[in-house]
């Protein structure tokens, strides 16, 4: 979550948080209104060391470990993790968790 959250402040300006129900279980969605990210990216960013920002400099960008992070979390308590870019801008991260 932390890592999630704070790619949204980082990128977007602030974090929007929300608990769901979903069908199978609970959907945790962070949400932002930063640039998102291109569709043909939004597979890839979830492996390691993958970076958007490809300049290398620490000061723009991270280690591209992040997203791999959170997704690895999601996976090891039986869940996933979505990226999707928002209507109007924006990225909406959802950790998809089964119930019990």
């Amino acid at each position: 979550m932390r890592n999630l959250i704070d790619n949204a402040v980082k990128y977007g300006g602030s974090a929007e948080v929300a608990v769901r129900a979903a069908p199978r279980g609970i959907a945790i969605e962070i949400a932002d209104r930063g640039p998102g990210i291109a569709e043909a990216e939004l597979g890839s960013v979830q492996e390691p060391f993958v970076r958007l920002e490809t300049s290398r400099n620490r000061e723009t960008g991270g280690s591209g470990l992040g997203l791999a992070l959170a997704r690895g979390a999601a996976l090891a308590h039986g869940g996933t993790l979505e990226l999707e870019n928002r209507p109007g801008g924006g990225l909406l991260a959802r950790i998809l968790l089964p119930a019990a």
